[in-house]
């Protein structure tokens, strides 16, 4: 087969574009929100569109789960909260009650059910909440930024495939 430029090119610019992984990218955004909030729990909650339902989408926490937050996660209700919320919800730290202090602020995402990035593990207050809110808006660039890199590759691929024969 005769060298072809054109493939060549499409083969690079895919590869490039493929380098960006949707969960590699939260993890790592999950673990600098939690480096950014001075705590070692964070994640990604997503609501359906219909505002009915959260589920947890990515879960960062340490060794073990000291604070049994995942536990928490499922049973304290937060879930709820944040189905219905489409602002930030902050839940006050008392360990007497099993609160381990929970902050979570809406990502905006355009092409996305509504998501929130969370952070947990002590108290927080008005400053964390604005940093959070800043961080929350940098995450939802990445993460359209990413989405736009998959749709990108989808394209190319379709380009590389339906390409007419080099003679």
């Amino acid at each position: 087969m005769p060298y072809n430029r054109v493939d060549l090119a499409v083969r690079e610019l895919i590869a490039s574009f493929s380098c960006l992984e949707a969960p590699d990218l939260i993890d790592r955004l999950a673990r600098t929100a939690a480096a950014v909030a001075g705590t070692t729990y964070s994640g990604f909650v997503r609501v359906d569109a219909l505002r009915q339902e959260a589920c947890c989408v990515h879960v960062h926490a340490p060794p073990g789960d000291p604070l049994r937050l995942r536990r928490w996660l499922a049973e304290s209700g937060v879930l709820k909260e944040l189905a219905v919320s489409s602002v930030t919800v902050r839940v006050r730290r008392d360990a007497s009650v099993g609160e381990p202090g929970f902050l979570a602020t809406p990502v905006p995402v355009a092409a996305r059910d509504h998501t929130f990035v969370w952070v947990a593990g002590r108290g927080f207050g008005d400053g964390d909440e604005h940093l959070l809110s800043r961080f929350a808006t940098a995450a939802g660039r990445a993460l359209e930024a990413a989405s736009g890199m998959e749709a990108a590759v989808r394209l190319l691929r379709g380009v590389r495939a339906f390409r007419p024969a080099q003679p």
